[in-house]
């Protein structure tokens, strides 16, 4: 299969037995009910927040972007803030809620609370997590309540895997931790026959590319459902060092990683971000009217290449301290909003690399163009996970 073709094939869907996974695309089509008052100039909720419960993290991986996301007031997310923030959520029309963002959300207290209550309100949740700290008594109550968890695994090898993630190639009892906890999750879902669907995934800088196929081969031993590499994203000021033009030299190692796909677990490489490099097509932001962000420490920003205290002009305001259906209702949410799509913002030099919104703004900047238009599917099957854009 060619690189063309690899690309068309993941931007429509892979196929599981689980059914249709999109990675390296957008599902508004499916949420059309949203388009339809956003073109006619009607305030909308986002239909999916990411976010984190804490800033704080066990790991420290070369590649997080959560590193240059500092400094900001760091603020402990207590039980009660996260289920008012879940409350609210539901009240304004949020659907589903990402666990990622810039902290390991399994290290807060209000882990198991947020998502089992989230589960009795009606809104899916997912989690990247490293599963360090994930153990059974964790796993037992939150994965009944989950749509997906995509599990951050650096590298395929245990050393190479402390390296990049722990800064130790010597130190792989964080390699086996994480894939104890891993095994028992997808054991877990087989004897409950739970509907979630499990995955790892490897932020790929081009120093890591010796990892590539190690990291294919132990997603197809662990029997998850899906093994994705994807780019690594930097901020405008390339603070991390990635060199996009270096990845045109992986293409052939990610195409046989590629090929290493069985039945029950799909290798997926994120074409479409490796392909875009670091500069978008789109000038303006509306991808976070649709796809917001918020970060461990209850900022909420329009984008998570907006948490630094540097980019105070687009912070919105803080949850612990005032109510997010309040934030999400002020004239101070509606400013940072238009600014964003105004001219005095151009998303090319005056922020990070392929922010999480890159497919949603994308798809929104060609359909407000007319180049693209966004098709409405909202009567079609649906997608897993489908209420994350």
């Amino acid at each position: 299969m060619s690189l063309v073709e690899s690309k068309r094939e993941l931007q429509q869907g892979i196929s599981t037995k689980d059914g249709t996974l999109v990675l390296d695309s957008h599902k508004l089509s499916f949420h059309y009910d949203r388009i339809k008052d956003w073109e006619a100039g009607v305030k909308i909720a986002p239909v999916s927040v990411d976010m984190a419960l804490t800033r704080s993290c066990g790991a420290m991986c070369q590649f997080c972007y959560a590193m240059v996301q500092e400094p900001q007031e760091r603020r402990a997310i207590t039980i009660n803030d996260s289920l008012n923030l879940l409350d609210d959520f539901k009240e304004i029309g949020v659907r589903g809620v990402s666990l990622i963002s810039d902290g390991e959300s399994t290290l807060s207290p209000a882990y198991v609370p947020f998502i089992e209550h989230a589960g009795e309100i009606g809104i899916d949740v997912g989690n990247a997590t490293n599963a360090w700290d994930w153990g059974p008594e964790k796993v037992d109550r939150v994965l009944p309540n989950m749509s997906w968890v995509r599990f951050t695994v650096a590298a395929g090898t245990p050393s190479r895997y402390a390296e990049i993630m722990y800064k130790d190639a010597s130190y792989t009892k964080v390699f086996d931790n994480a894939m104890k906890n891993i095994k028992y999750a997808v054991e877990l879902k087989k004897r409950l026959n739970l509907p979630v669907t499990l995955g790892i995934q490897m932020v790929l800088m081009p120093d890591f590319s010796d990892e590539i196929i190690p990291f294919a081969k132990l997603g197809v031993d662990l029997g998850v459902d899906y093994a994705v590499i994807k780019h690594c994203s930097d901020d405008e000021e390339g603070s991390l060092g990635v060199d996009y033009n270096q990845y045109f030299d992986k293409y052939p190692l990610l195409q046989q990683a590629e090929a290493l796909s069985t039945d029950q677990t799909k290798v997926i490489v994120k074409w479409s971000k490796i392909f875009d490099g670091g500069t978008p097509e789109y000038t303006q932001m509306w991808g976070p009217r649709f796809l917001l962000q918020i970060s461990g420490s209850g900022l909420v920003a329009p984008s998570g290449m907006f948490f630094n205290a540097k980019h105070s002009k687009l912070h919105i305001g803080n949850y612990t301290e005032k109510r997010f259906k309040d934030i999400f209702n002020s004239a101070r949410y509606d400013q940072v909003m238009d600014y964003l799509v105004g001219p005095k913002f151009d998303a090319r030099y005056m922020m990070g690399s392929l922010p999480i919104q890159h497919y949603v703004n994308t798809a929104l900047w060609r359909h407000k163009n007319n180049t693209e238009n966004i098709q409405d599917k909202s009567e079609g099957e649906p997608p897993l996970h489908v209420n994350f854009l």
